[in-house]
């Protein structure tokens, strides 16, 4: 996801310095005229606006906090934006500690959805939470692979509207599996259900992904399973600290959980419809 946005950033003009854990990957970059940083403290000391894309909470505390991390630049570093999906909780007390640290500074939580595919075309949605003037300062950058960019309130917020997004997606795909199911036990072809649906009330833009996707023998994984187990597993962390009910979203979580017990947590999130079989 990353190597996507930061190459819609080179495409669209923008000087770009780049930093990975594994430096090699960041060569095709670097061959596109990105410039290599050898720790993240020294790309945030020489860049005003620092864009991340990590896997989860204990990888943004380490890049932001930890040896040569971004909040040990030098004042450089006006804006960090955060494209992982973590805890709002999480956000807000990392967002606290930065600026304690760097009085300077200032973070958006800005947890994207559209995929891979969505980072390639540039129509990710984006749900951010922090200052409107930060915002703006960045959204320039934003556009480069972002066709929609919405402020929901303070820190947190952003991370609190992808949680959202992530209880409807992942339910979304598991009951489409079971409809495929439901359909191949009583002899219906389930490769033709979005074709059947399509302009229907049960039509979506996951309908018309998903179905070919659990059809498919071999499909390549854009997000797996344990990808959306540990979005669902801050959801229910979530709902359980504020006493909200989700009886979906929890049975939705289980059938996940079940997935990657089954040693299914590597593969696409379409292949949900495997533990049905």
């Amino acid at each position: 996801m990353g190597s996507r946005m930061a190459s819609r950033l080179l495409a669209a003009g923008h000087t770009l310095q780049v930093w990975n854990r594994s430096p090699d990957k960041a060569a095709p970059l670097v061959a596109k005229g990105a410039t290599l940083a050898k720790t993240p403290a020294e790309l945030a000391s020489q860049c005003e606006v620092v864009l991340s894309c990590v896997y989860d909470a204990q990888a943004v505390e380490e890049l932001v906090f930890g040896p040569n991390g971004i909040a040990q630049h030098n004042g450089t570093m006006k804006v960090f934006v955060d494209h992982a999906s973590i805890s709002p909780k999480a956000t807000q007390a990392f967002a606290q500690r930065l600026q304690h640290a760097c009085p300077n500074s200032y973070w958006l939580d800005a947890p994207v959805s559209g995929g891979t595919g969505g980072a390639e075309a540039g129509t990710l949605a984006i749900m951010v939470g922090g200052r409107d003037e930060d915002l703006q300062h960045v959204r320039p950058y934003l556009d480069a692979y972002a066709q929609r960019i919405t402020l929901m309130g303070a820190n947190g917020a952003g991370q609190t509207t992808k949680l959202c997004n992530q209880t409807i997606v992942a339910s979304t795909i598991a009951v489409i599996a079971e409809a495929m199911r439901l359909a191949t036990d009583e002899g219906v072809d389930a490769s033709l259900l979005n074709e059947a649906l399509a302009g229907g009330w049960a039509d979506s833009t996951l309908l018309q992904l998903f179905v070919p996707r659990m059809s498919a023998s071999e499909v390549p994984v854009t997000a797996t399973l344990d990808t959306m187990l540990k979005d669902l597993d801050t959801v229910a962390a979530l709902a359980q600290l504020n006493h909200t009910a989700m009886p979906v979203a929890h049975a939705v979580q289980q059938l996940y959980r079940l997935a990657s017990k089954h040693e299914l947590g590597d593969q696409d999130a379409s292949q949900i419809i495997k533990i049905l079989a």
